[in-house]
């Protein structure tokens, strides 16, 4: 937890630009009121907190009642979910290293997607310690030939992830995995799984061979 508290963002230090991001997809309602308690002497920051179509009545009416806006502030329109996106991946692309980082630790699970396909890898590593995302997402990961290695390696050191089942079998079955790591997954397999392991080409030889040997072991018994 503490490692999470360092790598928080100080949203009363945050660029409009990050704070934007974070609005269009908080991972928790809470950050509103954070954005709300840490920008006190920002008004451009307040008056984007009250637009946003997301924004809890409360937070709004805290707002308005703070800089003494008229009781009915314009609120943004909701865009389409493809249009969202695009905008958003654009929006992340202008921010920093950092701020990205600062984001992939707090956003939704639309940010998280995104910036999985990150350039930076640590970007990528900080969406793992997201408190909000879950073992579809890790799932996904696991699965993914795109994300870096040690992405796959992380995902395989937590051991709340690594039991559940799916996970343990995407990782097995993906090429980019470490060897190291896919030979030490195999003998947890079910048979059938096993068996579709021993098949596939795509895995490295050693983990083929790991999964041939744990096959005919079982049928002798």
């Amino acid at each position: 937890m503490e490692e999470i508290k360092l790598l928080g963002l100080d949203l009363s230090l945050a660029s409009p630009e990050a704070i934007e991001v974070l609005l269009a997809d908080a991972a928790d309602p809470a950050i509103y009121a954070e954005i709300l308690s840490s920008n006190a002497n920002r008004p451009e920051i307040l008056k984007m907190l009250a637009a946003d179509p997301d924004v809890p009545d409360e937070i709004r009416e805290a707002v308005v009642k703070q800089l003494n806006l008229p009781a009915r502030v314009a609120v943004k329109h909701r865009v389409a979910d493809e249009a969202r996106k695009g905008s958003l991946l654009q929006k992340i692309q202008h921010l920093t290293v950092g701020e990205r980082i600062a984001i992939a630790l707090r956003g939704g699970q639309e940010i998280r997607s995104l910036l999985l396909k990150d350039a930076n890898k640590e970007v990528v590593l900080t969406v793992l310690k997201n408190p909000k995302i879950s073992d579809t997402e890790i799932e996904l990961i696991a699965h993914s030939r795109n994300v870096p290695e040690d992405a796959l390696r992380a995902i395989h050191k937590n051991r709340e992830w690594m039991k559940n089942y799916s996970i343990t079998l995407a990782l097995v079955n993906n090429p980019k995995t470490p060897p190291g790591i896919g030979i030490t997954l195999v003998t947890g397999l079910r048979t059938k799984d096993l068996a579709i392991l021993e098949k596939n080409k795509n895995v490295p030889d050693g983990v083929r061979a790991v999964a041939k040997k744990v096959l005919a072991a079982r049928k002798t018994h």
